[in-house]
C-alpha cells in the first residue's frame, strides 16, 4: 500500500510570552495539539464568545506592517514569524490561543517558537497532508518586484533582496525547506530597520515594543546592536522566514520553487490571491513519501 506524507500536530500544548512590536502590550500565547484537518487557527481568550480565526489567506485584514487576521471584530496581528515557524516544522494542525491582539516579538525571530515547539514534539496523524502541487509557472511582478512559482519535486524558495546601503546592499538565498533546515538556517534570522524609520513609527504610537532586543537596527552605515549579525547575510534569512508565513496562509503546503525580489507582505498575498485564482496551474493532492523527502 502506497505511503503518503502524513499531517502532524504536537505532542503537548506549549507556552511563551512577551511583548507585541506595535503595541509593546506583553501577550501570552499557549500552542496547543489539534485533530486531522484542523489547520492552525487563533483563539483570542481574553474576548470570550469571539470564534476562532483560521489562519487562511482569506481572514487577511491588514499587511501594512505586518500580517493581520480578522474575524467579527477579532483581530491577530504579527502572525508570519510564528505561521513561518509552523511552515518550517512541517506542523499542519494547532490552536493557538492568545491573550491580546498582537504576537509577541520575542528577540525579532522565530527561535524562540521554534524552540518550544521542537519541546513540545512532533506528531504524525493518521490522514494524510495535501499539496498545492505546481503544474506551471504563476508569476506577479511589480515593476522590479516580483514572485513566481515553477514546479519542483519539493518545496524550494528562493528570495533576494536590494536596499541602497552599505550594510545590506544585495543579498541573495535559495534554501530547500526541511525541518532540521529550518531549525539551523533561519529561524534565528531577525526582523531588521532602519533607526530613522523606528523614529518616525514611535511618532505615530506604533513600534511602541521596537527595541536592540527585538530587531536589528541600522544607523546608516552600522548596526547598533552590539553583538552584531547573527549571520553575514542575516537580512535575506529574514526576508525568507517572512515570505515563508505569508505563503503559509494558503492552508497547504506548496510542491514547487517559490523565487521572490524585494517582495514584501503586500505583494506575497497578492501572490496568493492571484495564484489561487488559477487553478489551472496547480492540482491539490497527497504526495507519496517515496516521492517527497522533506
Amino acid at each position: 500500500m502506497e505511503k503518503y506524507y502524513p499531517q502532524q500536530t504536537i505532542k503537548r500544548a506549549v507556552s511563551c510570552s512577551g511583548i507585541g512590536v506595535h503595541s509593546g502590550r506583553e501577550t501570552s500565547i499557549t500552542i496547543k495539539p489539534a485533530p486531522e484537518n484542523h489547520g492552525i487557527r487563533f483563539r483570542r481568550i481574553d474576548l470570550p464568545g469571539t470564534s476562532d480565526i483560521p489562519a487562511l489567506f482569506s481572514m487577511v485584514v491588514d499587511t501594512s506592517l505586518a500580517t493581520v487576521l480578522g474575524s467579527q471584530g477579532a483581530i491577530v496581528s504579527t502572525i508570519e514569524h510564528l505561521m513561518a515557524t509552523f511552515t518550517g516544522l512541517a506542523i499542519d494542525n494547532a490552536l493557538v490561543e492568545i491573550d491580546g491582539y498582537e504576537m509577541p516579538i520575542m528577540d525579532g525571530s522565530a527561535r524562540e517558537f521554534t524552540k518550544i515547539l521542537n519541546l513540545a514534539g512532533i506528531v504524525q496523524q493518521r490522514i494524510p497532508r495535501w499539496f498545492f502541487v505546481v503544474t506551471e509557472p504563476i508569476a506577479i511582478k511589480d515593476n522590479d518586484k516580483y514572485v513566481t512559482v515553477s514546479p519542483h519535486s519539493s518545496f524550494k524558495i528562493s528570495c533576494s533582496i536590494h536596499f541602497d546601503n552599505p550594510v545590506i546592499g544585495t543579498q541573495e538565498l535559495s534554501f530547500d525547506l526541511s525541518p532540521g533546515n529550518f531549525t539551523n538556517e533561519i529561524c534565528h534570522a531577525r526582523t531588521f530597520g532602519f533607526i530613522k524609520d523606528l523614529q518616525y513609527l514611535k511618532m505615530f504610537h506604533l513600534g511602541k515594543g521596537g527595541s536592540l532586543d527585538n530587531a536589528i537596527v541600522i544607523d546608516d552605515n552600522k548596526v547598533l546592536n552590539e553583538s552584531g549579525l547573527r549571520w553575514p547575510d542575516e537580512f535575506v534569512r529574514h526576508k525568507l522566514l517572512d515570505c515563508l508565513g505569508d505563503f503559509a496562509l494558503l492552508g497547504m503546503p506548496i510542491l514547487g520553487h517559490i523565487q521572490t525580489n524585494k517582495s514584501g507582505h503586500d505583494l506575497n498575498h497578492r501572490f496568493i490571491k492571484q495564484f489561487l485564482a488559477m487553478k489551472e496551474s496547480w492540482e491539490t493532492r497527497p504526495v507519496a513519501l517515496r516521492d517527497y523527502k522533506p
